[in-house]
């Protein structure tokens, strides 16, 4: 295609040439130039090649004059470009010292500035340099130093400042992609939760987290938000100004239910918990619903229990069960439940449980080894036998994890999902 193009070319500049030397052939034209009493008379044509050629030789001297600085620019730009380079490999392999020389050094030119200064502030922000680090954001480009200069503060543990930094450029709708995440953040740490929550449109309209990570900063802002809801009509409107998917965030059930049974309205709150559930099962939701306080405790038992056919193998469950007893003051059932769930799955809150379970039976012997053993699982280290008054008389032969099947009666393991 492109020699076709070409020869096409030539044919319509051989063509005007043609007709262009007819034309001039006929008549040369006439030129006459004169200066005092000299004269010059010559054809069009000729003065027309003249000029031309006189261009030509003049253009040819300039180049040749001007060939030592080019060449000397030339180097110029490719030494910044290679410290450019590997003032950039310095940076990422953690030569921060090595990295911040070159970077320095190359944003001398004027066409890598931008990057290098940024690169620099990066290296000495790494080396401890915060003073240094602000100075080079001062001189580089504005949008991207901002959100540079908001992520260093909050790696500095200054929310409030970086918030600051971000917030006046949210006002004047100037705020780069990058700015929305930190800006979330920054809000979260400082307390004000409402303001994260009124970011997470335009912070996903930015698409600059994927998809998991949008997800847990949303789930953490959610529950942020609820749980500092000043009063119960806050926290209403809250509440019904999320999405439908937002509302089923685990997290966010958990803080309208504690926030809204902490207002004292525990029917709202079980209602909401247990509409949870029914849509999808979570462990720190059935854990969150023995931590509404002691109201409605016989009635929030009731429904456990009716949960343990479908859940056999929550140890959420069985921490549950424990402690709505434990209210219940149904210290021989509490104590079946959460030992069935360190059967299960050991975890702090279980030990804990179970102290609290036997310190209700005035069992302080047992009590203070259960609350020890919490600790130290809580550590990760292997918890201690509780005292013999504690144990079982009779040896225990219930299992400790019940079966599951699938669909077709193939047995499989506990918490296997069927495809």
């Amino acid at each position: 295609m492109r020699s076709w193009l070409t020869l096409l070319l030539l044919l319509v500049a051989a063509c005007a040439g043609a007709l262009s030397w007819h034309w001039f052939a006929a008549d040369p034209g006439y030129l006459m130039v004169r200066y005092g009493a000299t004269s010059v008379e010559t054809t069009l044509i000729f003065a027309v090649v003249a000029v031309l050629l006189a261009w030509a030789l003049l253009y040819l001297v300039w180049s040749a004059l001007r060939a030592p600085l080019a060449a000397w620019s030339r180097r110029r730009r490719r030494r910044h470009r290679e410290r450019l380079a590997g003032g950039l490999v310095s940076l990422a392999e953690g030569r921060y010292a090595q990295a911040l020389r070159g970077l320095e050094r190359a944003s001398q030119q004027s066409g890598w500035q931008g990057p290098a200064l940024l690169g620099a502030a990066c290296a000495a922000q790494a080396r401890g340099e915060s003073e240094r680090a602000t100075a080079l954001l001062a001189r580089a480009p504005a949008a991207a130093a901002l959100v540079l200069n908001a992520r260093f503060q909050l790696e500095q543990q200054r929310p409030a400042q970086a918030l600051a930094l971000l917030k006046a450029q949210v006002e004047k709708s100037t705020l780069p992609p990058a700015g929305w995440p930190l800006f979330v953040e920054a809000a979260l740490r400082s307390g004000v939760p409402a303001t994260a929550l009124g970011a997470l449109p335009e912070l996903a309209r930015a698409q600059v987290l994927p998809p998991k990570a949008f997800a847990a900063l949303e789930a953490r802002t959610v529950a942020a938000a609820l749980a500092a809801a000043p009063n119960r009509d806050r926290l209403g409107e809250l509440w019904s100004g999320l999405g439908k998917s937002q509302r089923r965030i685990p997290e966010a059930s958990a803080a309208y239910a504690r926030r809204a049974a902490g207002f004292g309205d525990v029917g709202a709150a079980m209602s909401e918990i247990e509409s949870a559930l029914r849509e999808s099962w979570s462990e720190p939701l059935i854990v969150c619903y023995s931590e509404l306080g002691p109201a409605e405790a016989e009635r929030r038992l009731h429904y456990a229990e009716g949960l343990i056919s479908a859940q056999p193998n929550s140890p959420g469950l069985a921490l549950t069960l424990g402690r709505l007893c434990i209210q219940c003051a149904e210290w021989g059932k509490a104590r079946g439940y959460l030992e069935r769930g360190l059967e299960i799955e050991p975890s702090p809150a279980l030990w804990e449980a179970l102290g609290d379970c036997h310190a209700g039976r005035d069992d302080l012997a047992s009590a203070g080894r259960c609350w020890h053993n919490a600790l130290l699982a809580a550590r990760g280290e292997p918890t201690l036998a509780l005292p013999q008054t504690a144990q079982a008389t009779a040896l225990s032969t219930r299992a400790a994890i019940v079966e599951e099947r699938s669909e077709l009666g193939v047995p499989r393991l506990p918490g296997a999902v069927s495809r």
